[in-house]
């Protein structure tokens, strides 16, 4: 008995020390805040924030996603739980397949990426009713109110989101480290208290927790209970004008010292033109929206371009911006309703600014509706790596603004920058791009920063240049190359395409005219200079979709295009997207699949028309507002044994209430200039 008592507790001894051991390896970093930038464990962090609606994916395609992300240089994650995906029908909670949050964010804990729930109970992001389902706008309830009616319904969704999140989140080791109350709301503060002590009464216990900066409250939340986080976008497709460039999006691409956002919902949000002067700078600035992409709404078919994201994470960075969260950075594809489609337009009860397409939620963004690496995700890496790598050095500096003139949009009457210093060390951001604006070249220009002027020789800032140089930083007294990362003592920097590279280092050694190595030679001790292209390859292989290797797919018009549909205007002042009913007389074409077809295809369609549906054994399966870009469907996800498509296209009209970017063909009429099948 006195062995089988010794083995026994050996067995306990054991066993506490391994629960012991397990503890210890789960204990997630102590995450504080101060005014300047998040802190883990008492070191200064700038994350990368990038934005991807788990339901708007099929969950088989969640993993490869977020590892994407990562590789991207995405830090930490934001996603909606729209209200409408999990409870379409009053009482009846559906949290399987795609709408399995607990299963995303299980991922996320697998990929150690930390996430920010955005609860709602109101979302918008393009939804239905921004995101509140159909059957409460039957009960006369106010929404988004301190009605206890309101608010009894709201604890039934956080109740339900709360059985996804236990045990996942940051204090139990899992990857849920804050929650957004609500979107965009303008009322007063102590309803978001309310929305708090809700989650908070149910269990959530979080490090921190946000809502948006804009618009400005009726009355405020008390200090401290939720950081404001802010937003820009380079244009947006809720502006009711059908002009190129409509409302201030020009405010993005100048630097300045105010944190506020005038662009953003401007369809239902009124601004007084006094926000910036009620900002609250004890708040470390934080963006959640600065725009990855941008959605086509049918009435404003935007086309964004590479540099539209790019110049406006430099600038918002160069303005002291400590946490660069992106709205979109993964698009997707609206999920099946149990009741109607799941898109916003102007025929619903509430949130009825705008008509989106039913399926489609593409965004533009880095990683597209199937994760597409598109060109801009190429071009943000390089300045996602820097954010990683000199984070503890950048997180505390001061922006400083050598220019205070008023932006003006198209002004090119000088070059746009800003320069963070703690005294001793500096970064210079610079932006000589505005989108559509095409500005010009900047000549005889010299950066003073402190005591340090450079370059030795006034320079020549190239249009559409932006970059970030060095100053007492990393052993380099000032360099004309963007600073990129650091690693194991080497230092990596990129040439900015048609600037000259001048370093001076810290210990004497002067380099004019470098021409970069690549990451195997230095120019210089332990220092690198990568050409761009160089530099957006840096770190994990991440393969677009190839133009050249494709295979073109046969296709045949079935069907000549009936009566042209009357262009509605709708009850928010803006022209209507088609029904159904009016894809009935749209030209048909069917799609002929090859017998053998790559688990990694994209199909690419080179379509000229208003608007096209795909569908797959009749059934919808995407749609596309035409804006001059390819019209595109991952192959993975067609029903097995599809061997056939019909893609239905509405032709284009002359002289529609629309607005069409210069890439778009508006010649009157439809057609297909060819199919191909991309592979990796």
């Amino acid at each position: 008995m006195q062995s089988v008592m010794k083995c026994l507790l050996k067995s306990f001894v054991l066993l506490a020390l391994l629960l012991t051991l397990h503890s210890h390896a789960w204990a997630q970093p102590k995450i504080t805040w101060d005014s300047k930038s998040l802190l883990v464990d008492g070191r200064r962090v700038v994350p990368v924030m990038g934005e991807i609606h788990y339901s708007r994916l099929p969950e088989n395609e969640w993993e490869a996603a977020v590892k994407n992300m990562k590789a991207g240089g995405v830090t930490m994650i934001a996603t909606y739980t729209f209200w409408n995906h999990v409870e379409e029908l009053e009482d009846q909670w559906d949290w399987s397949g795609r709408r399995n949050l607990r299963r995303f964010l299980e991922i996320c804990k697998q990929e150690q990426m930390p996430v920010i729930l955005r609860l709602g109970p109101f979302c918008h992001g393009e939804v239905r009713n921004g995101g509140i389902p159909d059957w409460f706008f039957t009960k006369g309830i106010k929404s988004r109110s301190e009605d206890p009616r309101f608010l009894a319904l709201v604890e039934k969704l956080y109740r339900q989101i709360f059985t996804q999140v236990q045990g996942l989140q940051w204090k139990d080791g899992g990857p849920v480290v804050a929650c957004q109350f609500d979107n965009e709301y303008r009322g007063k503060g102590s309803y978001l208290m309310a929305l708090k002590r809700i989650a908070q009464r149910i269990g959530f216990d979080l490090p921190f927790y946000t809502r948006t900066g804009w618009p400005e409250l009726a009355t405020p939340v008390p200090f401290g209970e939720m950081l404001p986080l802010y937003g820009d976008y380079a244009d947006g497709f809720w502006e009711r004008s059908i002009a190129p460039t409509a409302g201030n999006y020009y405010q993005a691409f100048f630097f300045k010292p105010s944190r506020d956002n005038q662009n953003i919902a401007t369809e239902q949000i009124q601004y007084d033109g006094q926000f910036a002067g009620k900002e609250d700078k004890t708040y470390p600035y934080f963006t959640c929206e600065l725009g990855g992409g941008m959605m086509t709404s049918y009435h404003r078919r935007v086309f964004m371009y590479p540099n539209d994201a790019y110049a406006m994470a430099v600038v918002k960075l160069g303005s002291g911006s400590n946490l660069l969260g992106y709205y979109m950075y993964h698009g997707g594809t609206n999920p099946e309703g149990r009741c109607s489609y799941l898109n916003e337009t102007q025929r619903t009860v509430a949130t009825n600014y705008n008509d989106l397409p039913v399926k489609t939620y593409d965004f533009q963004a880095p990683l597209g509706e199937f994760g597409q690496a598109n060109p801009v995700f190429f071009r943000l890496r390089p300045l996602h790596r820097f954010m990683h790598d000199f984070q503890e050095t950048l997180a505390p500096m001061e922006p400083h603004f050598p220019n205070t003139a008023q932006a003006r949009k198209g002004d090119d009457s000088y070059l746009r920058w800003s320069y963070r210093s703690n005294g001793h060390s500096a970064f210079v951001f610079f932006n000589n791009y505005e989108r559509l604006q095409h500005l010009t070249a900047k000549k005889g220009v010299q950066f003073h920063v402190g005591d340090v002027t450079f370059p030795s020789r006034p320079m020549v800032i190239p249009a559409d240049a932006i970059g970030i140089f060095p100053v007492g930083v990393a052993g380099i007294r000032y360099a004309t190359a963007q600073v990129v990362g650091k690693e194991g003592g080497k230092v990596y920097l990129m040439q900015v395409k048609g600037i000259p590279v001048e370093i001076a280092f810290e210990d004497g050694k002067f380099i004019r005219n470098a021409k970069p190595k690549g990451m195997e030679k230095p120019i210089y001790k332990n220092y690198y200079l990568l050409s761009t292209e160089e530099a957006e390859q840096m770190g994990e292989k991440v393969k677009p979709f190839s133009q050249t290797a494709m295979e073109k797919v046969p296709f045949k018009r079935i069907r000549e295009a009936g009566p042209l549909r009357t262009i509605t205007i709708g009850v928010n002042k803006v022209a209507e997207e088609p029904s159904d009913s009016d894809f009935h007389h749209a030209a048909v074409y069917t799609i002929s699949l090859p017998d053998s077809l790559s688990s990694d295809a994209l199909l690419d369609i080179n379509y000229h028309g208003d608007c096209a549906r795909l569908y797959a054994n009749g059934k919808l399966i995407d749609d596309n507002f035409y804006n001059g870009r390819h019209f595109q469907y991952g192959m993975w996800r067609l029903p097995k044994g599809t061997r056939t498509l019909e893609l239905r296209i509405l032709p284009m009209q002359k002289d529609e209430p629309v607005y069409f970017p210069q890439e778009a063909d508006i010649t009157p009429g439809e057609g297909i200039k060819d199919i191909k099948i991309l592979s990796r």
